[in-house]
């Protein structure tokens, strides 16, 4: 189905609570059923959902139909603005492809989103969900390696007959994150934190906090894109794990033969109670899809873990005592020699080798000492390793490629100077915030500062092309976002937005 972008529409979605913090929780509304409800605080929308899959899904569907469909109609257009790839031709290879592939929990839960969204009057179909949920691989693995051979036969092939090459260019590198334990954690527990760093184009609707309570497996908590199963930004809390990740650039084998990566974390979330089952329901069919550096906490232990996943090659490594962090580019010199492209891994001109040099060294600058706090300020350090000064640009933690003219690039066409692209988003949790099953969360850039997208145009008229799919990101402060099964009064919920260091 084909949905127009409305911008002022994706606008006021993203931002409609951010002017009445003090006022209370905005939007509040329950599902039919009675047992899902949503709220918005500070630019977040939060979507509790619960039950059999069925239910969640039709709840999903029902309680955030219009931002589905935005956020689908936004995928509608990037598809085509940024990668040339058609619609309809990606739902061809779903439906062929991946319905067998998913587990039928998970087509239920779909399939009940759809239902949930026809009832408001929004008419999606299986397929259209599947894409949704799959777009960041299909766009960047999916469609990288077999957009020659569609070239070739100019669309008369079929999507599931077509024959995958070596990818021209790998995946796109996307966020910084740590997660620490032990002795560089000020009370020993797990403290870890994340952000995002995309096309602004891509977005828009990266401000949903889902807490889903299914009636099988692990209750746990995302950050996520409007009709996703899984995360995309992949920041969890469950009942046992705190998961997050950073994508490995530059990455390029697929196989068209695995299982889909949101469908493997989808699984491993709700069903794995520790780091050796998590990795375990990773590997099982791995397609090489959405390729990342994955960094897990188990609560009732304390153990971290990192787990780099490729298509041929993984590593997983683990501590009682330390920290891993992700910056875009793998650590094992397999995965990096032969399935990444120019990773960046060393060279510090490049977001990958400058935030491989200043993530352990704010991790080491404040072991014993590490906090939520703590944690807010290292996901929204600006600290340049290469001109070794305080200067936001592609290389800094909280990136802002947006204000880097890449006069240092060292690979022409990653990313462009001045691309609308960069933080948009923080993300921390503890031992403690999970076991409460609360996110502490700023929507927009992580240190807080402002895109202004009739600014920006005037400043760089080479991407008025993208003005229609940009939307204002005004500044926000860090709010915690948690289970609130009835609205909150004035008073609870201002009070309720204050965090210190320690939640």
């Amino acid at each position: 189905m084909g949905v127009s972008f409305d911008k002022a529409t994706s606008q006021a979605a993203a931002s409609k609570a951010c002017n009445a913090t003090a006022m209370g929780l905005q939007d509040y509304r329950r599902s039919p059923d009675g047992r899902g409800y949503r709220y918005s605080q500070d630019g977040w929308i939060y979507l509790h959902l619960e039950g059999s899959a069925k239910a969640r899904g039709y709840q999903h569907g029902w309680l955030l139909a219009a931002e589905i469909a935005q956020n689908i109609a936004q995928e509608q257009a990037v598809a085509k603005l940024d990668y040339g790839l058609p619609w309809d031709f990606a739902k061809d290879y779903v439906r062929t492809q991946w319905r067998a592939r998913i587990d039928p929990e998970y087509l239920d839960e779909l399939s009940a989103m759809v239902d949930g969204l026809a009832a408001q009057g929004l008419h999606f179909d299986l397929d259209d969900m599947l894409v949704n949920n799959g777009f960041g691989e299909l766009s960047e693995y999916w469609w990288n390696n077999v957009k020659d051979d569609y070239y070739q036969h100019l669309g008369t092939k079929p999507a599931d007959q077509l024959a995958a090459s070596e990818s021209q260019s790998g995946a796109a590198d996307k966020c910084s994150a740590f997660i620490a334990t032990g002795s560089y954690t000020s009370d020993g527990g797990i403290v870890a934190a994340h952000n995002s760093f995309v096309p602004f184009e891509l977005a828009n609707h990266l401000n949903i906090c889902i807490d889903l309570e299914p009636d099988q497996g692990q209750h746990f908590v995302m950050q996520a894109l409007p009709g996703y199963l899984h995360s995309f930004t992949d920041f969890y809390e469950s009942t046992s794990l705190i998961v997050l990740e950073t994508t490995i650039g530059g990455f390029w084998p697929y196989d068209l033969d695995g299982i889909p990566e949101f469908q493997r974390i989808r699984k491993a979330v709700q069903y794995s109670e520790d780091i050796d089952g998590f990795t375990q329901v990773l590997l099982d069919g791995n397609n090489g899809g959405y390729a990342n550096t994955w960094l897990v906490g188990e609560l009732a232990t304390g153990q971290i873990g990192q787990l780099e996943l490729g298509l041929k090659f993984h590593t997983l490594s683990k501590s009682d005592d330390g920290y891993f962090v992700g910056f875009n580019a793998p650590q094992d010199p397999e995965l990096r020699i032969y399935e990444t492209k120019n990773s960046g891994y060393a060279d510090i001109r490049r977001h990958q080798g400058a935030r491989q040099v200043r993530l352990p060294q704010l991790m080491e600058a404040h072991k014993g000492q590490i906090n939520l706090g703590v944690a807010k300020q290292i996901i929204a350090d600006h600290y340049d390793v290469y001109l070794e000064r305080e200067n936001p640009s592609s290389r800094t933690v909280c990136s802002h490629y947006e204000l880097d003219p890449r006069q240092y690039m060292s690979q022409s066409d990653r990313p462009l100077p001045f691309q609308p692209r960069g933080a948009v988003d923080g993300v921390c949790a503890s031992t403690a915030t999970a076991q409460a099953f609360s996110l502490l969360a700023r929507f927009g850039s992580s240190c807080g500062s402002a895109f202004v997208v009739d600014d920006f145009i005037r400043e760089h008229p080479q991407y008025s092309y993208l003005a229609p799919y940009l939307i204002d990101r005004p500044s926000r402060p860090w709010t915690l976002l948690k289970p609130r099964p009835q609205p909150a009064s004035p008073v609870q919920a201002t009070a309720a937005t204050s965090v210190d260091g320690n939640v």
